[in-house]
Formats: structure tokens, C-alpha cells, sequence
């Protein structure tokens, strides 16, 4: 099975002024990614405006982010949906391409109980059986949380094998850790909270602040698991401010703003997304002015 690392970057789709897909500074993000801390690229996730892209522009992303990382980094890609025969397609295409695995969230809008979710998460996996899925739960944006039991039920499919828990809730990850076998992958769906979610069993980050300090976060991973938990520690306080200004307004928000900032071409969030107030883009440039980051 692939082996996906302890870093994951969820990649933001870069725009041009007119709103198309800017796939050239697509290729030379995900390269600066590969290059700087990231083991696996997500592409098309939440963090990549995902809601708002059409089949056509994800999956020209997913060809070209993974022609421009072969052999630098793995290639993980959004196709999950709140119809199951839309995640199954979605899946089937993306296989064909060559990617190394999906991530599937929770469907959305139509909060589905716990059986649904089993069923629907296991139907994906069932269709696509040589394709690694990561399951995705995020109940702030789904509207539904899927807990630690589905969770446990889903890990014993051969390949579900892992999750992004972006919960918040640390007992619902040490409740999963305790069902699941010590080969399911938890990754940390909130940068704040890896340290501690790794402390209890996670094996690293799905981050959106990897954009930025890649290589830190790289670091303070790596740290933790040769046992220099103080040094890890140090690194997390030190990341801490930019986590959480991140999330000042919703992601991809302040990111794309942190780019730009950086002098990258990534463009605006689509609408109904927008750009930020002045007082959040100044915060964040603050913050980054501490880190050596501007």
C-alpha cells in the first residue's frame, strides 16, 4: 500500500484576474510544495476551493499536479461527493490517471446516518479496490459527524486506510486510535492540533499551513517521533500564532491572501468566497513578519 508520509499539504487552486484556473502556477506551487516539507499533495480538497470547480478544471489539476511532482511527492486527490454514484464515478476517472490515492469526505447536505455513511464509504472502496482511500470527517462543513465506530467499521475495508479527522475533538480521535489497528493513518485535519493528535496515535497532518512552513512542519513531526517531544513542542508554539490566524476567516481565505503576500499569482477565492477584511490581511502579515515568512 502507498506510503503517503506525515506531512500532507491540501493545495490551494491558484485563479487568474478573469476566475480560470491558472494551472501553470498550479504545476510551480505543487513543486515548491514538493520541494519544501510536503510529502503528499492534496489536490482538490476543501483548501482548493473544491465546491466551486468544475469535473473538467479537477481533473486537468490532478494531471498536471501529478506530472509535476512524479518522483518528488505523492498525489492525493478530492473525489468524494453526497452522491454516492458522483464519488464512485469521480473515483473511477481519477484511478485512470494514476494517482496515489482519494480522499472521500463525509457527504454533505443530505446528513445521512451512520449506516449511509458505512455504506456509501464502503460502495467507493468496493468500486476503486486497488485505490487507497482516506476518509475525510469534517462535521462543521458536512453537517454530519461520522463517529468513531463507522470509523473502526470502515478501517477493517483493505483500502480505507486512514483518516483526516478535522473534528476538533481529541476524544473522538483517541476513540478511533483505540478501535482501529495501529496500521489505519489518523491525520490531523486542524494544523493546531497535530502535536497533540499525535500524541495519542496520529501518524501526522493533512495542513493548510504547509503552504507556508512546509518544512517546520516537516520537522516537528519528525521530531516527535525520534522521542524529542520538548523539541517538537518548541516548534509547535512557535507555529502556533500563524495556525491560528489562518483560520481567522474560512480557509482558503487567508492562505490565498498569505501567498500573495509572498508574491505568489494564486488570484482570489471564487465567489461566494472573497477576500479578506484589511484587519485580517494585516494580522496575518504580522504574524508572518515574526516568522521571517515575508
Amino acid at each position: 500500500m502507498v506510503n503517503f508520509g506525515r506531512v500532507f499539504t491540501a493545495m490551494i487552486t491558484p485563479f487568474k484576474a478573469n476566475g480560470d484556473v491558472n494551472y501553470d502556477v498550479a504545476e510551480k506551487l505543487a513543486v515548491y510544495l514538493a520541494e519544501n516539507g510536503t510529502d503528499t499533495v492534496l489536490v482538490c480538497g476543501t483548501t482548493g476551493e473544491s465546491p466551486t470547480l468544475t469535473r473538467a478544471e479537477e481533473f486537468e489539476l490532478f494531471r498536471v499536479v501529478k506530472n509535476a511532482v512524479a518522483g518528488k511527492a505523492k498525489v492525493l486527490v478530492g473525489t468524494g461527493s453526497n452522491s454516492t454514484r458522483e464519488a464512485i464515478s469521480a473515483t473511477e476517472e481519477a484511478a485512470k490517471l494514476g494517482i496515489d490515492g482519494s480522499l472521500q469526505v463525509v457527504p454533505y447536505y443530505n446528513k445521512p446516518p451512520q449506516e449511509g455513511l458505512y455504506q456509501h464509504f464502503a460502495a467507493v472502496a468496493a468500486a476503486c479496490p486497488e485505490l487507497p482511500l482516506i476518509l475525510y470527517n469534517i462535521p462543521g462543513r458536512t453537517g454530519q459527524n461520522m463517529t468513531p465506530e463507522t470509523v473502526a467499521r470502515l478501517a477493517e475495508i483493505p483500502n480505507i486506510v486512514g483518516i483526516k479527522e478535522a473534528s476538533g475533538n481529541l476524544d473522538q480521535a483517541s476513540q478511533i486510535r483505540r478501535l482501529t489497528s495501529p496500521e489505519f493513518a489518523i491525520y490531523s485535519g486542524d494544523d493546531s492540533l497535530t502535536l497533540p493528535l499525535m500524541s495519542i496515535g496520529g501518524k501526522g497532518v493533512i495542513s493548510v499551513a504547509a503552504h507556508l512552513v512546509g518544512n517546520q512542519l516537516q520537522e516537528m513531526v519528525q521530531a516527535f517521533e525520534k522521542g524529542e517531544v520538548q523539541r517538537a513542542a518548541e516548534i509547535d508554539r512557535t507555529l502556533y500564532p500563524l495556525f491560528k490566524t489562518l483560520f481567522l476567516t474560512t480557509n482558503p481565505i487567508p492562505v490565498k491572501m498569505a501567498l500573495k503576500l509572498q508574491g505568489w499569482d494564486v488570484g482570489s477565492t471564487r465567489l461566494p468566497l472573497c477576500d479578506p477584511p484589511e484587519e485580517i490581511t494585516q494580522k496575518l502579515a504580522a504574524v508572518m513578519k515574526e516568522l521571517n515568512l515575508l
